[in-house]
């Protein structure tokens, strides 16, 4: 089992840099454990074992109208509850370290639960929806009989929202069509529309980005992470990715949604039709607003080159540590805060900065000179700073093929192994650690671009900060300095309104990987998770102090974020709070910390 880790994108080379653009989704969910969860939705609905529970009949009724595809649900890990140590168990233990394997069972998801918050849940049914008449007969029903709903397509969700016990799970995995569009025009408007790419609900994005990019050579925004769900929460909270400078949020480029509402109807929600449900659906939350059977992007013009600078500086002292990050403070609204870079930097309690940067369209020459000025710096201080970075640029349609990162770098990518899987699927090195993931806290915050006005200031924040956990400073999830179209597309949006006037985004974490909470000999280690989670708790009030009103994206928070309301969605949060009254006004979809939860 693995120790307490800090965050998820560890990389010892460029290559680890392009394969972190897949860990910037938003991750995460429950998996399944067999200890107590905090109730995420409606309170007093029935169980199995209470008298109003649908009976044997209404379960049978619902499994006619569904065509058989209501099936029971057990956790891949039951051999190691009943036989610990076994080879069963082993084998078992071994495939939930394989993102798509997770996401094949009803009963997994990619995180296992979070201290003194959630552990995951096993529902008994899960409709293992084929059509969106599947999903209308499955909110049908538990409308009727009052019973919990829970929808996961991929299961990355770090809040546990797309897991309950005693609930009846919409189970969308197996909707994963792709269709390309040349020129799509939304329901019910005209003109000679865009070109678009309609995704199923289960869809992956390494799904996607093999039709769009792979094939026909453009770009849909999405998240890097290739098993996360291109049409479930990642999409509906948001959806920040490593090109976010340039192209904005995956819901800005939303065109229509399909969704199944509360009272079982199915919709069509764009600007023209039910424009309302359309803007909710833009960033207002998973799991809230309906049932999403698909979604249809807008593509856009596909870049050149993907390009990555990774290394590491090191500072000699404490005193030249904060030189250093003064020093990157001045240099970044000005070289870096634009749409050509993107990922992350990292700061550590060992005076260390940790680059992890992607940029696009430029040559490695041209990223080169726009560090120049910078590494001369470091330079002219050898007695105070060590560095070490690497620049490496390769064709952008190659970055989500297989194929050639195993002639390439294939230590870079882990193929899926399994018989029988789709052709090229694979995930990032990089991600492993979030795969089976029990999370010791989690904490993030938009970093205001105002606060780069007074280098030597934020130097200290972000100085005293790192005294108690290292974070990372993500350049792609603030949109201050985004071009024109994509903040024009990102304003139409339900996300909130601070992240236009954020530089960057800053996250402090700690997890364990491969730990089970309820299975024999690999429950997570609790007592090092208390400890560690008051250092980020610590850490983090630094930060949230120095930036009050920031907020935060709702995809990768906090489980106990204050205030969510205003943290997540800001001036929005009202309009939101009426049209989840206006379309689900019994409150059918409710999940942690989603728009209406905080009601009866």
């Amino acid at each position: 089992m693995s120790k307490a880790r800090s965050g998820f994108f560890s990389r010892r080379s460029f290559l680890g840099t392009l394969g972190g653009l897949a860990a910037f989704s938003a991750v995460g969910a429950g998996l399944l454990g067999t200890g107590c969860v905090k109730r995420t939705t409606r309170s007093g609905l029935p169980g199995p074992a209470d008298s109003d529970w649908p009976a044997e009949s209404d379960w049978a009724a619902l499994r006619k109208q569904v065509q058989g595809r209501l099936v029971s649900v057990e956790s891949p890990l039951r051999l190691c509850e009943v036989s610990p140590g076994s080879a069963a168990c082993a084998a078992s233990l071994e495939q939930m370290k394989n993102p798509f394997y997770l996401e094949d069972q009803p009963g997994a998801t990619q995180t296992t639960g979070w201290q003194d918050a959630w552990t995951a849940q096993v529902s008994p049914f899960a409709v293992a929806a084929e059509t969106s008449n599947d999903i209308v007969a499955a909110v049908n029903f538990a409308r009727k009989h009052g019973v919990r709903l829970v929808i996961k397509a991929t299961g990355h969700d770090y809040l546990g929202r797309s897991n309950a016990a005693d609930s009846l799970l919409v189970w969308t995995h197996k909707m994963r069509e792709v269709t390309l569009h040349d020129a799509f025009t939304p329901a019910g408007g005209s003109g000679p529309g865009v070109p678009a790419v309609t995704v199923e609900a289960g869809t992956r994005w390494l799904e996607a980005y093999a039709a769009v990019t792979n094939r026909h050579g453009r770009y849909v925004q999405g998240g890097g992470c290739t098993s996360v769900g291109a049409a479930g929460g990642f999409i509906l909270g948001g959806g920040f990715g490593a090109l976010s400078k340039r192209y904005g949020t995956a819901a800005g480029s939303m065109l229509e949604a399909e969704v199944v509402t509360a009272d079982g109807r199915l919709l069509r929600a764009n600007e023209f039709q039910h424009p309302d449900l359309f803007w909710a659906l833009r960033g207002g939350g998973g799991g809230t607003f309906g049932v999403v059977t698909r979604l249809t992007l807008q593509t856009h013009e596909m870049p050149r080159s993907i390009g990555g600078l990774n290394g590491n500086i090191q500072a000699a002292s404490d005193d030249a540590f904060r030189e250093l990050l003064a020093h990157l403070i001045r240099f970044y609204p000005e070289n870096l805060n634009n749409q050509n870079w993107g990922e992350t930097f990292k700061v550590t309690p060992g005076n260390q900065l940790k680059l992890s940067l992607a940029f696009i369209d430029l040559s490695e020459e041209e990223a080169r000179k726009t560090w120049e000025p910078f590494q001369a710096w470091l330079a002219s201080r050898p007695n105070d700073f060590r560095e070490k970075l690497e620049f490496l640029v390769v064709p952008f349609q190659k970055l989500w093929n297989l194929d050639y990162w195993l002639k390439n770098a294939p230590g870079m990518v882990r193929p899926d192994p399994r018989k029988d899987q789709p052709e090229g699927q694979f995930w990032w090195e990089s991600n492993q650690k979030a795969v089976s993931e029990y999370i010791y806290n989690y904490q993030s915050r938009w970093l205001p671009l105002r606060l780069f006005d007074d280098p030597e200031q934020l130097a200290k924040i972000l100085f005293a900060a790192s005294r108690h956990w290292e974070f990372s400073l993500y350049v792609n999830k603030g949109l201050a300095g985004i071009p024109a179209e994509a903040l024009e597309r990102d304003q139409n949006t339900s996300i909130n309104p601070a992240v236009f006037e954020a530089a960057a985004w800053i996250l402090m974490v700690a997890s364990e990987t491969n730990a089970f909470p309820g299975v024999p000999g690999q429950e997570p280690d609790r007592e090092t998770a208390s400890a560690v989670a008051r250092r980020v708790s610590a850490g983090m009030k630094i930060i949230r102090d120095a930036t009050p009103g920031a907020g935060n994206y709702s995809n990768e928070a906090d489980y106990h974020e204050p205030n969510w309301q205003e943290a997540f969605w800001g001036s929005n949060y009202p309009r939101l709070l009426a049209i989840k009254r206006k379309y689900d006004p019994q409150g059918i979809f409710r999940t942690h910390h989603s728009v209406g939860s905080e009601g009866p």
